[in-house]
């Protein structure tokens, strides 16, 4: 059901926005309901001071600069900044009026909000980075523009897309003040020579020459920021070629994996289950059925 009222928690320090408002008082045994969320451009006077909010609450820096204390201990916002609220945790958030905060913000309620946000990340009352700010903004995009349909069908479709970006957002978390380090950077560069030239990387020992950086330390920042090997991230982007191949071309299976960097087809079959689940075999079989 759509709220008539806008939420009077909504600020008026707002140069220009995109928010939607669903029902301020979701039954009690509710699982999970997003009750509202939007994108603020915030003006330079913007300034929040609460002791407490009636939701829980997670909130993304997508530009500008500004300052948050959250639960009485103090912070500094930047892009790719997250942080989450809630009941009897006070927020005291102000804009730079130099460089204007840019931010999204969620606001959900039910049985299952609290232990979304702590099985999940940012946790209530903590305050994170993330490592795929564009991903994160493409999430809460998707959030928005079904949040201002309200179809019959919005609080289901939002409740789905709350539970995508917690864990999203869990899935490419780093500490904050990360994403301004020369670790990161370096991380960056990496990941990116990657998915550039995964066609044709065929070891770990190969991108460590390519890009400069001893094996070790590689697979620590890979584990830091992207939270699995640098090998793992690789042989993904492999399978999921391979995968676009074997059902969009008349390619064999050991024609793929040839051009997919694997010596033999039996290396490549095994490669490819550990990935998708299925034996390439099995996977064009159930393509060619749908």
């Amino acid at each position: 059901m759509k709220q008539t009222t806008q939420p009077d928690f909504f600020s008026a320090q707002i140069s220009e926005a995109r928010r939607f408002y669903l029902d301020l008082n979701p039954q009690r045994r509710v699982s999970l309901a997003v009750v509202c969320g939007g994108c603020e451009h915030c003006a330079a006077d913007y300034e929040i001071h609460r002791r407490s909010f009636p939701y829980w609450s997670i909130e993304f820096v997508a530009r500008g600069k500004g300052t948050l204390t959250l639960g009485g201990r103090p912070h500094m916002l930047m892009p790719g900044t997250l942080f989450a609220y809630g009941p009897g945790i006070a927020q005291h958030i102000a804009s730079d009026p130099r460089e204007r905060l840019v931010k999204y913000f969620v606001d959900v309620a039910g049985t299952r909000a609290e232990s979304l946000l702590t099985r999940n990340a940012p946790k209530p009352g903590q305050v994170i980075q993330t490592s795929a700010p564009s991903e994160v903004a493409a999430l809460f995009d998707g959030l928005i523009r079904n949040g201002l349909r309200a179809t019959p069908f919005t609080a289901r479709i939002l409740a789905v897309q709350v539970e995508l970006l917690a864990l999203k957002i869990a899935e490419t978390e780093i500490p904050p003040g990360s994403a301004a380090t020369r670790a990161f950077a370096t991380y960056e560069r990496c990941r990116e020579y990657i998915e550039a030239a995964h066609r044709t990387l065929r070891t770990v020992e190969e991108l460590s020459a390519a890009c400069h950086v001893e094996q070790a330390y590689l697979c620590r920042l890979f584990r830091r920021f992207g939270h699995s090997s640098p090998y793992q991230h690789l042989l993904r982007l492999k399978m999921n070629r391979a995968a676009d191949l074997l059902l969009n071309s008349n390619k064999l299976v050991k024609e793929v994996a040839v051009e997919t960097g694997f010596a033999d087809a039996y290396h490549f079959s095994r490669a490819f289950k550990k990935v998708h689940g299925l034996a390439p075999s099995q996977f064009v079989a159930g393509g060619r059925r749908s």
